[in-house]
């Protein structure tokens, strides 16, 4: 198995055997988790995709 490098993203199946990720901070903390389960592993690494590329959106805050 290969060492693990934070930041990460994970995919793991869940009690019913669908799909999901976890992203990993640079310190190894948990801190999101894909808000669905996915019965294909390719449609929870689409979803990572398009996390990761969703990196320029802007953010949007309450005052």
């Amino acid at each position: 198995m290969a060492t693990v490098t934070y930041p990460c993203y994970w995919q793991k199946k869940d009690q019913k055997g669908q799909w999901y990720w976890i992203y990993y901070a640079r310190n190894g903390e948990a801190i999101s988790r894909s808000s669905e389960s996915y019965v294909n592993r390719n449609d929870c690494a689409h979803s990572i995709e398009i996390m990761k590329n969703s990196s320029a959106s802007p953010v949007f805050y309450d005052l």
